[in-house]
């Protein structure tokens, strides 16, 4: 099991082929850059907005935790668990369950 802070980042491309300064895996956080696996509610509605999913509000996603959606003790959202929750709901209204 991972236990590094950074291991839900994406590893930095190796040495050999450097990234140019301030683009994706230079050193320090880029401008705007946000965690997917800890979005607040305001970063997951932007990212999914952007993704071409539909318009996806704040209010959405605060129903969507009102009914369960998984979220973390500060209320952060990762993308990977919403997203099984979402398609979970979405096979239960398909099968009437």
């Amino acid at each position: 099991m991972a236990t590094r802070k950074d291991s839900g980042m994406i590893p930095r491309p190796p040495a050999d082929n450097p990234p140019a300064p301030g683009g994706p895996g230079a050193d320090g956080p880029a401008a705007g850059a946000v965690n997917p696996l800890a979005l607040t509610v305001a970063q997951a509605a932007k990212v999914l907005s952007a993704a071409g999913v539909g318009a996806v509000t704040e209010e959405m996603i605060c129903r969507h935790i009102d009914a369960g959606a998984p979220v973390t003790a500060d209320g952060r959202i990762n993308l990977v668990h919403y997203a099984a929750w979402l398609n979970q709901r979405m096979n239960r209204e398909d099968h009437g369950a």
